[in-house]
């Protein structure tokens, strides 16, 4: 069989793959509140928590879709238009074309180019943040972060520019299925390193005294059989008002990290209930589940993007020869952005059914459902969350149950109990 043919069967084999895993590992089956428990629910949740949420959610949505809308217009006219190319040889002109150099310093600069283009949108989020008073970052705090995930980003491209290319230039033929093997270890690799390396770039963290509620912490984690090193806590404050916590780390090195925030705000009975939540990612290996999934589908991605190769017409439309030339990257970044549009709500609907089965435990582990509604409430006033946000805003883009959603959770465990 030719490349392209060996390519097909093995798209359709990792397809497979990739739904049976969903099929089996996401939790679909876990119970749903009923529209009469979240209407129900939605009366316990004060007015002016409702009102100022869904106030902030109207503030936020011209930057929200005005963001989707340039990250996926710009890469598809760098992309379908011989632009992109044109960027690309004019930028290694100076290294006389050469392809590692047209790889990295051409594709950087498309890379910085959609950074660019994003980050007025991104200012007018921090612009409502602070009004809302969400942000405590003053313009100095906010710019250096931008410059921080601007250095981090192009760190990564420039790994990913550089292998990509490399095996597209020694192995024209049979690129897609080396890169298939490495975009899997650099998913599973960046899951597991990401919050080591990075998490420390944006963040301090500090051990959190001794005391009942650090106790109290690490006693939750023994009975469900979690070795955990520290807890730890992190100066959220210096950026948000916003309440969090989460687990990060693996076996060992594994840690619980609370904003600063969450302890000043919050009783220790609902720091303790966010905590059993994040307990739950971590005693369902909902990480490990996480990085298998965008394994899978890091390298479906790359067999699909050979075979899209395959397609002439939108070769020359884009003033290119190969998908795995150098000048091909706004094509590769335009197939990207609609990829990632489709798969975005997809990928949302998973992390809602993990983020309820981390409730679940939760309010197990607590076997307190008044706190749990009680945190609830607080992190929406607090998050100035929208509680009930429009369906199809909900279906696009919520990655977390809504706080109706989990009241009704809570009063149906309370219910059972």
């Amino acid at each position: 069989m030719t490349p392209t043919w060996w390519a097909l069967a093995a798209l359709v084999a990792v397809g497979i793959v990739l739904a049976v895993a969903a099929i089996t590992l996401v939790p679909w089956r876990l119970p749903r509140p009923s529209r009469a428990d979240q209407a129900a629910a939605l009366g316990d949740v004060p007015d002016g928590v409702v009102t100022r949420g869904r106030a902030l959610r109207a503030a936020l949505r011209p930057s929200s879709y005005g963001a989707l809308l340039v990250g996926l217009v710009v890469p598809l006219l760098l992309g379908l238009t011989p632009a992109g190319a044109r960027i690309v040889a004019w930028v290694g002109q100076p290294f006389g074309g050469h392809w590692l150099a047209e790889a990295l310093a051409g594709g950087l600069v498309i890379l910085a180019m959609l950074w660019l283009v994003a980050l007025p949108f991104s200012a007018w989020r921090h612009t409502v943040l602070r009004d809302y008073g969400l942000s405590t970052q003053d313009w100095g705090g906010w710019a250096a972060d931008q410059l921080k995930g601007g250095a981090v980003g192009a760190v990564i491209g420039a790994v990913v520019l550089g292998g990509f290319y490399t095996l597209t230039h020694f192995a024209p033929g049979w690129w897609w299925a080396f890169g298939a093997v490495g975009a899997a270890a650099l998913v599973v690799l960046l899951s597991f390193v990401f919050p080591v390396l990075v998490e420390p770039v944006f963040n301090t963290f500090t051990p959190m005294p001794a005391g009942p509620l650090r106790d109290q912490l690490l006693t939750m984690a023994a009975r469900d059989g979690l070795t955990v090193r520290d807890v730890l806590v992190a100066d959220a404050s210096r950026r948000t008002t916003g309440l969090n916590a989460y687990v990060s780390g693996l076996g060992r090195t594994r840690r619980i990290v609370v904003y600063d925030t969450l302890l000043r705000e919050a009783p220790s009975g609902e720091v303790r209930s966010v905590v059993a939540h994040e307990l739950g990612h971590a005693k369902d290996r909902d990480t490990e589940l996480g990085a298998l999934l965008g394994a899978v589908g890091a390298a479906a991605a790359v067999v699909a993007l050979y075979l899209l190769g395959e397609w002439g017409a939108l070769l020359r439309r884009a003033g290119v020869s190969s998908i795995g030339s150098p000048n091909a990257i706004g094509l590769v970044l335009a197939a990207g952005a609609v990829a990632g549009l489709v798969s975005g709500p997809v990928q949302n609907l998973v992390s809602r059914r993990v983020e309820a089965r981390a409730d679940q435990h939760a309010l197990r582990l607590t076997g307190d459902s008044a706190v749990f509604a009680a945190m609830q409430l607080r992190l929406a006033e607090l998050n100035i969350s929208d509680v009930h946000p429009p369906r199809i805003e909900y279906l696009l883009f919520a990655t977390h149950p809504d706080t109706v959603e989990r009241l009704a959770t809570a009063r149906g465990h309370s219910g059972s109990s």
